[in-house]
């Protein structure tokens, strides 16, 4: 068999097996939209979201060009920068150049002379530098503030499904965590988990006005490209039994008329790939719900009507 009919069956192979994997995690697992400013900085962790989470895979607010601090520094010198610096690699330079030009013997044990001192200068501000950062008192930990206790499901105070509320958790290090800046309530709790049940079963639907009218237009283009898609590709993504098993606020903050909150929720449902002609299985959770991690994050117009001031979902990020 040739190299050509091995390398066309390998490409078959992995582009069946891309075209799996996008049919089994057509829903679970999305990321777009904009948290505002905050769009490109990862929310602080929690407890039912510990480890850092990615930005927005898609959205259409433009990432900001980084600052200098950010931008990656020249690597330093072996001697250091500055006028010091200068003249200790000029003295090298000139050594090599005297070995390498005959000066036998007395040039190279010239060379390990200056190599020598030069050790000795970095042993000496090494010292100096290690001193003078002992006497610096250390920095004390941030600690940030969790949501005010509610009574949703999932949620602390009332933690629903396999999570009890007397669930004592252990103590963890000084780090920073969730800081709650327009103080979320436990009606806004309640409002986070019941969109959860909507927005999921509205997608499994395909119902999109319902999804229009619980979402930013961003989020909303994001999900009915993703339904066309499936469409497309002649299979249907059915999504149902949605249940909260945990969650809690990562942050909230303000920026103008608009709130902002980002919560971390762990929820089960069974997600499931048909196609869309006889409705066949495809992939998914056929025997029992399966579980995912996700950040969302919703907005809200304080100052504007009431169909503004409601919640919408503005972010959906995979933890």
């Amino acid at each position: 068999m040739g190299i050509r009919p091995v390398l066309a069956m390998v490409a078959l192979v992995a582009a069946l097996s891309m075209t799996m994997t996008d049919m089994a995690e057509a829903k679970r697992g999305m990321s777009a939209g904009s948290r505002g400013t905050r769009t490109y900085t990862a929310p602080p962790p929690t407890t039912t979201a510990p480890n850092p989470a990615a930005p927005a895979s898609r959205s259409t607010l433009p990432q900001a060009a980084p600052s200098a601090a950010a931008r990656p520094q020249a690597r330093p010198s072996f001697f250091g920068s500055g006028l010091a610096g200068g003249l200790m690699r000029g003295l090298l330079i000139g050594g090599l150049i005297g070995m390498l030009m005959g000066h036998g013997l007395g040039g190279f044990a010239g060379l390990l002379g200056l190599l020598l001192q030069g050790a000795l200068l970095a042993l000496v501000v090494m010292l100096a530098l290690r001193f003078f950062r002992r006497q610096q008192p250390a920095p004390a930990g941030a600690y940030g503030r969790t949501a005010s206790p509610g009574g949703a499901g999932g949620w602390p105070g009332g933690m629903g499904g396999e999570m009890g509320g007397g669930v004592r958790q252990p103590a963890s290090p000084p780090r920073s965590g969730p800081v709650d800046e327009i103080g979320v309530t436990p009606a806004d709790l309640d409002t986070f988990e019941r969109l959860l049940g909507e927005i999921e079963t509205a997608f499994g639907g395909e119902d999109e006005a319902a999804l229009q009218a619980r979402t930013t237009p961003e989020v909303f283009a994001t999900m009915v490209a993703e339904l066309r898609a499936n469409a497309a590709r002649g299979v249907r993504n059915m999504v149902s039994e949605v249940k909260l098993l945990q969650g809690d606020v990562a942050e909230s903050w303000r920026e103008g008329p608009l709130d902002y909150a980002t919560v971390a929720m762990r929820y089960q449902s069974r997600d499931v790939v048909l196609d869309r002609a006889s409705g066949r299985f495809l992939s998914g959770d056929r025997d029992r719900p399966g579980q995912s991690t996700e950040l969302w994050t919703f907005v809200r117009d304080a100052n504007g009507d009431a169909a503004a001031r409601a919640w919408r979902l503005a972010a959906m990020q995979p933890a």
